[in-house]
C-alpha cells in the first residue's frame, strides 16, 4: 500500500483530523524508470516533506530537531525494500516467460527448417523430372521450351487478331469508304488505342498502294491521271485520299491533344502523344509544334529585334583602345542568361514528354542559337560597327566569350542527362551551334582584315604629329636664305597639307562621330566646327617615347589576345605573321628608323660643323634601343610562339624581325660613329686655340700664369667634354655607353699626345702644361672606363713630367717602367720643346736616348 504524501506539515489547530506527525512519502516503480530522475533531487525531496512549515517560517529561532527527518527516511527506506521485492518478483516472472518464449521460437526454427527442407527436396526432384533426355545442366528445360511456345502462340495471336482486324478494316474502306472501326479506336480514350489506329492506318496506305494503285494514280506501275478505284466511274470514293484524311485527322488531333496536354503539364499524355505521332512523320510535325508555338519565341519574337542601345559615352569607352574591355551589350546578355534558365527547364520537359528527347532538344536549341540569338548578335554587331572598328571587334570577342560560357554551362548541367554531363552528340551540337553562329565572321581572312584595319588606324593617329614633324623637318630649306623666304605661311600651307593627307588616309569624313572623335583624341589633335582639326607641332611632337611604344604594343597584345579567343586553329600562324610585319613597318620603320634618320642628320651636321656640336639627338638614341628591346622581346615572347606550327612562317617572321633589328643596330651604330668624329673633330679645333703664349708666358706674365688652375683651351675642351660625358650617361647605359665613351677617349687621348709636340715650354711653362694634362687625365678617369685605358693614362701623367723636372731628376724617371715602355725615339719630340734642350743637362740627356 503506498503512503500519501502530504502538502505540508501543519499545526492540529489549523487542519483538524489530520496527525501532527508527517506521513511517509509515495512512490512507486515507476517514479524510479523515469529519465530524468536523479538521486540527488529525491532525497532532498524528502528532506524538504520533512521539515514543518512553522520552522521554514521562524527560520534559525526555532532548534532542529531530527526526528521528523529520522521518520521520513525511514519510512522512504522501508518503502524502498517493498518496492525492491516487487520488482525482483517481477523480473522473475519475465525470465520465466522469456524462457519459455525462446523454447517456442527454437521450436517453430527447428518445424520450419524441416519445411524448407522438404520443400527444396521437391523442388529438386521436379528440376530433375523436367530437364531434357540430353542431360543439359543449364538449358534444354521442358518448362522454359513450353513458356517460349506459349509466348509464340500468343504473338501469333495477336497478330492473328490484328490481321483479322485490318482486314475488316480494309473491307470497310475498299468496299464502304468509311472509317468507322478506325475512328472507333482512335475515340477510345487510351494511349494504346491511338497508337494502335496510327499503326493500322499505315498498314492500309501500303495495302491500298498495292491492291488499289488507281486510287493512287497509277496502273501497272504508270502513273495516271483521273481514275478511279476499280472501274472507271462505278465508286465515287478512293481509299487513298479517306485513308490519307484520316491519317491528317488524327496527326491534327493528336497535336492538339498533345498542345492541350502540354498547358496542363500532363507529361505522361504528352508521351504518348508523341509517340504516336512519332510513326506519321518520325515525329516532325510535333516537334515543329512544340518548338514553334514555346512561350520563349513568342515574348523574343519582338525583343530581339529591339533596337540596340547604349548611351554614346558606352560607346566612346567601348571605341577607346586604351579603356579597359567592356562587357557584352545589355540585350544579347539579358538574353542569353534567359536562353539559359529556358534550355535547362525545357530540357527536363522533353525528357518526360517525348520518347526521343535528344533529337527534340537538339530541334530546340538550333532555333534558339540560329534565330533568336543570332538575329540579336546581328544587331549588336551592326550597331558596334556602325560606331568603331574595334568596338565591332570587341564586342565580337565579348559575346564570343559568353555564348562560350553559355555552353559549357549547358553542357555542365547536363540538360536531358541532368544531373549527369550530357551525351556526346548533344556536347557536338552545342559546339557546332556556337561555330556556325560565328562563321560568317571568321570566313576567310575578314577577322585579320578587321585587326589589321583597327591597329592601322590606331597607329596612323598615334604617329600623325611626329610624322609630320618629319616631314616639315624633310622638307626645310638647308641654306640659310632658303629658309627664310620658306618660313611663315608657307610652313603652316605645309602643316595643312599634312592634315589633308592625313584626313584623306583615314577617310575621317566617312567615320562615326565616335570613331573620328576616338582618333582625333589619339593623334592629339583637338577637334573643331570645321572640317580640318587644329594642329600644334613642338620638338617634343619629333622625338621617339616609350610611352608611345608600349601602347602600340598593347593595343597589339589585346589584338592577338581576341584572335586566339576568337579563332585560333590552323590560320593563327598566317594570322601572327600579319601583325608582326604590321607592327615592324609602324613601330620600327615608320617611328624609330624615321627618328634615327633625323639624328643621322644632326650628326652628320654636327660632324662638319663650325660651331660647337648639338648632342641633343643622342637622347633619341636611347629611346631607339629601349623601344627596339621592347618590341624584339613582344615579338618573341608572343608573336613568333604562336607560329610554332609552321615552320616556314616561324623562320620567315624570325627573319623579318632579324632584317628589322639589324637595321636599327648599323643606324645606331653609324649615328654612334658620326658622333665620335663630330666630338674629335670639335676637341681639335679647341686644342688649335692654344696660345703657344700659354706654355712659354713671359717673365712678366709668369705670376698672373700660375695663378691660373688651367689654360683656357684646357678649360673650353674639359666643359665641352664634360656636357658630352653628361649627354652620352642620360641616353646610353651599359656596353653602348662604355664603347661611345671609349672611341672618344682614345682619340682625345691621341690628340693630347700629338697636341704637346707642338708648343715649345720653358720652366713656368711646364707647369701649366702639367696643370692641363692633370685636368684631362681627371676628366678621362672620371668616365670609369675599364682598367686597361686607365692605366694608359699614367702615361699621360708622366708624360708632363717630361716639361717639368730638371734634366738630373728627369734622367731618373725616364729609367722608370713608364716612361721607360714609352720608347726614347717617342719621348725625344717632346724633349725637343723644352727651352733649356741646348743645355749641357739636356743635351747630355738627349743624347744618351
Amino acid at each position: 500500500m503506498d503512503y500519501q504524501q502530504p502538502a505540508g506539515l501543519a499545526q492540529a489547530s489549523d487542519q483538524p483530523g489530520r496527525t501532527i506527525f508527517p506521513q511517509g512519502p509515495a512512490f512507486n516503480l515507476n517514479d524510479f524508470s523515469d529519465r530524468d530522475f536523479i538521486a540527488k533531487d529525491f532525497i532532498e525531496s524528502l528532506t524538504e516533506s520533512a521539515q514543518p512549515s512553522k520552522r521554514r517560517s521562524h527560520g534559525a529561532a526555532a532548534p532542529f530537531d531530527p526526528k521528523p527527518l529520522i521518520r521520513t527516511f525511514e519510512q522512504a527506506a522501508r518503502r524502498l525494500d517493498d518496492l525492491s521485492g516487487e520488482l525482483e518478483q517481477s523480473e522473475n516472472e519475465l525470465s520465466a516467460a522469456v524462457r519459455k518464449a525462446e523454447a517456442q521460437h527454437a521450436g517453430n526454427t527447428e518445424t520450419l527448417g524441416r519445411k524448407l527442407n522438404q520443400t527444396i527436396e521437391s523442388f529438386q526432384k521436379l528440376d530433375t523430372s523436367l530437364k531434357s533426355d540430353r542431360g543439359e545442366r543449364w538449358g534444354g528445360n521442358v518448362a522454359v521450351e513450353t513458356g517460349r511456345r506459349l509466348e509464340e502462340l500468343d504473338r501469333q495471336r495477336r497478330r492473328a487478331l490484328d490481321a483479322h482486324f485490318l482486314i475488316e478494316c480494309w473491307d470497310e474502306v475498299s468496299n464502304r469508304g468509311e472509317v468507322t472501326l478506325l475512328e472507333n479506336l482512335r475515340r477510345s480514350g487510351t494511349g494504346e488505342g491511338k497508337i494502335r489506329s496510327a499503326n493500322i492506318a499505315r498498314q492500309l496506305l501500303r495495302i491500298s498502294q498495292r491492291l488499289d494503285p488507281k486510287s493512287h494514280g497509277q496502273v501497272n506501275g504508270t502513273k495516271t491521271v483521273g481514275i478511279t478505284n476499280g472501274v472507271a466511274g462505278s465508286k465515287n470514293f478512293n481509299t487513298r485520299e479517306i485513308i490519307e484524311k484520316f491519317i491528317e485527322t488524327l496527326e491534327n488531333d493528336m497535336l492538339k491533344l498533345f498542345d492541350d496536354f502540354y498547358r496542363r503539364q500532363n507529361f505522361e499524355e504528352m508521351k504518348n502523344c508523341a509517340i504516336v505521332l512519332q510513326d506519321f512523320n518520325g515525329g516532325a510535325s510535333v516537334q515543329a509544334s512544340f518548338v514553334n508555338q514555346h512561350q520563349f519565341f513568342i515574348d523574343r519574337s519582338n525583343l530581339v529585334t529591339d533596337e540596340v542601345g547604349g548611351d554614346q559615352d558606352t560607346w566612346i569607352h567601348l571605341s577607346d583602345p586604351d579603356a579597359e574591355l567592356p562587357g557584352v551589350e545589355p540585350g544579347l546578355q539579358s538574353l542569353i542568361d534567359e536562353v539559359r534558365v529556358v534550355v535547362q527547364e525545357e530540357s527536363a520537359i522533353i525528357k518526360r514528354a517525348f520518347p526521343y528527347p535528344e533529337q527534340v532538344l537538339g530541334k530546340f536549341v538550333q532555333r534558339v542559337f540560329q534565330q533568336s540569338i543570332q538575329q540579336r548578335l546581328e544587331l549588336v554587331l551592326e550597331k558596334a560597327e556602325s560606331e568603331s572598328t574595334l568596338a565591332y571587334l570587341r564586342s565580337l570577342q565579348a559575346a564570343r566569350s559568353y555564348i562560350s560560357i553559355l555552353v559549357e554551362d549547358l553542357k555542365a548541367h547536363g540538360l536531358t542527362e541532368h544531373p549527369e554531363t550530357v551525351t556526346s552528340q548533344t556536347s557536338q551540337l552545342l559546339d557546332q551551334q556556337l561555330d556556325e553562329l560565328f562563321t560568317p565572321y571568321f570566313g576567310g581572312s575578314a577577322y585579320i582584315d578587321k585587326e589589321k584595319h583597327n591597329l592601322q588606324e590606331l597607329y596612323k593617329s598615334l604617329l600623325f604629329k611626329f610624322e609630320l614633324f618629319h616631314s616639315r623637318r624633310q622638307k626645310e630649306p638647308k641654306t640659310y636664305l632658303a629658309s627664310l623666304r620658306n618660313r611663315g605661311q608657307e610652313l603652316l600651307a605645309s602643316a595643312r597639307e599634312a592634315t589633308d593627307a592625313y584626313v584623306k588616309s583615314l577617310d575621317l569624313e566617312k567615320m562615326s562621330s565616335t570613331q573620328k572623335r576616338i582618333l582625333l583624341s589619339v593623334a592629339g589633335l583637338k577637334s573643331t566646327d570645321k572640317s580640318l582639326p587644329e594642329i600644334e607641332l613642338s620638338e617634343e611632337n619629333g622625338r621617339l617615347h616609350v610611352a608611345f611604344a608600349k601602347r602600340m604594343l598593347k593595343w597589339l597584345a589585346e589584338g592577338v589576345r581576341r584572335g586566339l579567343e576568337l579563332g585560333g586553329g590552323s590560320e593563327t600562324p598566317k594570322d601572327v605573321a600579319a601583325l608582326l610585319n604590321l607592327i615592324i613597318k609602324n613601330l620600327m620603320t615608320n617611328y624609330v628608323e624615321v627618328s634615327l634618320e633625323a639624328a643621322a642628320e644632326s650628326a652628320s651636321s654636327a660632324e662638319n660643323t663650325k660651331r660647337e656640336p648639338d648632342m641633343s639627338y643622342l637622347g633619341n638614341l636611347r629611346m631607339a634601343v629601349h623601344i627596339t628591346h621592347l618590341v624584339h622581346s613582344c615579338i618573341n615572347t608572343l608573336l613568333i610562339p604562336l607560329a610554332a606550327s609552321s615552320l616556314t612562317t616561324r623562320r620567315e617572321m624570325e627573319k623579318n624581325t632579324r632584317t628589322a633589328i639589324v637595321r636599327v643596330e648599323d643606324q645606331i651604330n653609324t649615328i654612334e660613329q658620326q658622333t665620335v668624329d663630330a666630338i674629335l673633330n670639335w676637341t681639335s679645333r679647341l686644342l688649335t686655340n692654344q696660345a703657344r703664349t700659354d706654355f712659354r708666358p713671359r717673365a712678366d706674365n709668369e705670376a698672373l700664369s700660375l695663378e691660373q688652375a688651367q689654360t683656357p683651351t684646357c678649360d673650353s675642351v674639359y666643359k665641352f667634354l664634360h656636357n658630352f660625358y653628361e649627354t652620352s650617361a642620360q641616353s646610353f647605359d651599359g656596353a653602348n655607353l662604355n664603347t661611345l665613351l671609349a672611341e672618344v677617349a682614345v682619340g682625345f687621348r691621341s690628340q693630347i699626345l700629338e697636341h704637346f709636340k707642338k708648343y715649345q715650354v720653358n720652366r713656368i711653362g711646364g707647369v701649366m702644361l702639367a696643370r692641363d694634362m692633370s685636368r684631362y687625365v681627371q676628366l678621362l678617369r672620371s668616365w670609369n672606363l675599364d682598367d686597361g685605358f686607365k692605366a694608359s693614362l699614367e702615361i699621360l701623367t708622366e708624360l708632363a713630367s717630361v716639361f717639368v723636372l730638371h734634366p738630373e731628376a728627369l734622367k731618373e724617371r725616364l729609367r722608370g717602367q713608364v716612361l721607360g715602355n714609352i720608347g726614347k725615339e717617342n719621348l725625344r719630340p717632346y724633349l725637343l720643346k723644352r727651352d733649356d734642350y741646348m743645355e749641357v743637362g739636356m743635351q747630355s740627356l738627349l743624347n744618351s736616348l
